[in-house]
């Protein structure tokens, strides 16, 4: 069948070549002629310009006999213009047609009798030019066996025609140059179809295997992610039961596998708040880091629109966790922007678990990894989490005082809350000890500072991890907070203090606060306090919608606060405090103990 269908492609092939030089040639011939005999007029036309301009006198035009001397002059211009070769004979012409010059003298006094050329140049005082062929040039034209190219030229004066040079040209180099361009043009396109010819045959011979190599392609993009070029779903499923049969039949050599399923945290409002684009762009960039980092032997795929599942089998197995862990290393340098955006973070949360550890099937081992991965991203994501073999013990079924508890439910609603919610009380009770204040009302404000915001649990997460500035509306759900926070406290014993650093933490000294709009010392010194220490970890803590700021623009930014929105004495007395103190709390330090335990126990 090969050498049938070469023969099928190469008979079509010069169907098409023939044809194509066929209509080449046509062109040449009809374009060709056209442009090649106007450029020919209009080079006599600059001869006859030339005799005219030079030569030809205005009473030479005036009857209809020259003068002998004026038209042996004449006869001698016109005999030099036939010298110039190719145009056989020329003659000057009154307005009614009879001879006062030529190259012939034995042409002078005749008249060119009726010819619609002529008829034509003097009627409409413009050129007119044709092909004669033999015996048709008339009684005035040039007696040859080939054909003409006959002229008229009008001579023109104030809009009258007074004379018309006549110029008969031999036509034959004319036609010999248009058919060697038509022989050029077919030339050339058979040279062009001949290598044509060579390189179809070489392609034609390669053609299966280039379509054998294109399949393959193929059917290998149906496997691949379009936008990070990763196994898609299916595939690295399919990765992951290869790994467990190769682990089950011992094929691997140690018949553990590991797989992970990893998530982009705050995806969907990073996609809601600044369109898919930066939803991708992020993407690309975990993708990226993620890649770098994979222990060898293992397998990255794209599991979901923010999610990547890793299948380690092997040696790897035991790498992955920290090959995660380095990822998150990696994300906390990296800041995206978009448009207005402030600085934004870009995290990870990830859940691990093994075969034959947690699972012996690919739907159990994926259900696990998903269900470890949502108690990683439970506490606000930023968090890598491995399943355990036997099911924790409930919290639930420990017991703990109604403080303790508080902070926990702080911590699962929201990660960033809890660590930022530590730091705050580290510092306000820095700040209290820089006060002079007592024991007592230091356990107090640390209380207070670990509790301030324990009104977020009523808050939508949507609103708590938004990417973005918030609406106005949002804004006004959000402060409602502090009134929610008060209310979860209230019926606790002695904690009018306590209460009162909850409720008034966002109240400003120039009164423009919230809820209460209190001003000055109208605000508890605990929410002075914590107002202090709310405002340094806000700007020191990388936040969904921006990266952390630098101590010391955080502290400069403080200096500007102090008067206006912070109480002057106390903003200046923590700046002071942060940059002169032997010993100061500082971003990013955490106490020995993740849980705090009071003195006082209230239940």
């Amino acid at each position: 069948m090969r050498p049938l269908l070469l023969l099928l492609v190469f008979g079509a092939f010069l169907a098409v070549v023939g044809a194509t030089a066929t209509g080449q040639a046509v062109l040449v011939t009809l374009d060709g002629s056209t442009n090649y005999l106007s450029a020919r007029v209009e080079a006599d036309a600059t001869i006859v310009r030339s005799l005219v301009n030079l030569h030809l006198q205005r009473t030479d035009v005036g009857s209809t006999v020259l003068p002998a001397d004026r038209e042996a002059a004449l006869d001698r211009q016109l005999l030099l213009i036939t010298d110039q070769g190719q145009i056989l004979r020329a003659a000057i012409l009154g307005p009614t047609g009879v001879v006062l010059a030529a190259s012939d003298g034995g042409l002078v006094g005749r008249a060119i009798g009726p010819d619609s050329g002529f008829e034509r140049a003097v009627a409409a005082r413009s050129v007119d030019a044709s092909i004669d062929g033999v015996g048709e040039t008339g009684p005035l034209g040039p007696s040859t066996t080939g054909e003409i190219l006959r002229e008229y030229f009008p001579i023109i004066a104030d809009g009258t025609v007074y004379a018309v040079v006549a110029v008969w040209r031999d036509a034959a180099p004319i036609f010999a140059t248009l058919d060697e361009s038509r022989l050029h043009v077919v030339l050339i396109t058979l040279s062009a179809a001949l290598v044509t010819g060579i390189l179809l045959y070489l392609i034609f011979r390669t053609a299966q295997g280039r379509l054998t190599r294109q399949t393959v392609q193929l059917l290998e993009s149906t496997r691949r992610d379009p936008l990070t070029g990763l196994l898609n779903h299916g595939a690295g499923v399919e990765v992951l039961a290869l790994a467990l049969e190769r682990a089950r039949d011992g094929a691997d050599g140690t018949g553990g596998v590991a797989v992970a399923i990893v998530d982009l945290d705050n995806f969907g409002l990073l996609n809601d708040t600044y369109g898919h684009a930066a939803g991708d762009s992020a993407l690309l960039e975990v993708e990226r880091l993620l890649t770098a980092r994979l222990p060898d032997g293992a397998t990255a795929a794209r599991y979901g629109p923010d999610e990547f599942m890793i299948v380690a089998a092997a040696a790897a197995a035991s790498a992955l966790e920290p090959a995660l862990e380095g990822l998150r290393t990696s994300l906390a340098d990296l800041e995206l922007t978009f448009g207005a955006s402030e600085r934004l973070p870009v995290t990870v949360s990830a859940g691990i678990c093994s075969f034959p550890t947690n699972g012996e099937s690919v739907t159990t081992l994926l259900a696990i990894a998903a269900v470890t991965l949502d108690a990683a991203k439970a506490s606000g994501g930023d968090s890598i989490l491995v399943a355990e073999a036997r099911p924790a013990v409930s919290a639930h079924a420990q017991t703990f005082d109604v403080l303790q508890g508080l902070i926990i439910a702080v911590d699962t609603k929201d990660r960033y809350t809890r660590r930022h919610s530590e730091d705050v009380a580290r510092y306000a009770d820095f700040l209290a000890g820089r006060l002079g204040l007592d024991a007592d009302a230091r356990r107090a404000i640390h209380s207070a500072g670990l509790l301030h915001d324990i009104g977020k649990i009523g808050i939508p997460d949507g609103l708590l991890r938004k990417p973005g500035k918030l609406t106005d509306a949002e804004y006004d759900i959000v402060k409602q907070h502090v009134a929610l926070g008060d209310a979860i406290v209230r019926d606790l014993p002695n904690i009018d203090l306590i209460r009162a650093g909850i409720r008034h933490h966002h109240e400003r000294w120039d009164g423009d606060g919230y809820l209460d709009r209190l001003a000055g010392e109208q605000i508890p010194l605990v929410a002075r306090i914590l107002a202090v220490a709310d405002a340094f970890s806000a700007m020191t803590t990388t936040r969904p919608y921006r990266k952390a700021l630098s101590i010391d623009v955080a502290l400069r930014r403080l200096e500007d606060a102090a008067g206006s929105q912070l109480d002057e004495a106390l903003a200046l007395s923590f700046v002071d405090g942060i940059r002169s103190d032997e010993n100061p709390p500082l971003p990013g330090e955490q106490p020995e103990a993740r849980l705090w335990t009071p003195d006082l126990r209230v239940a």
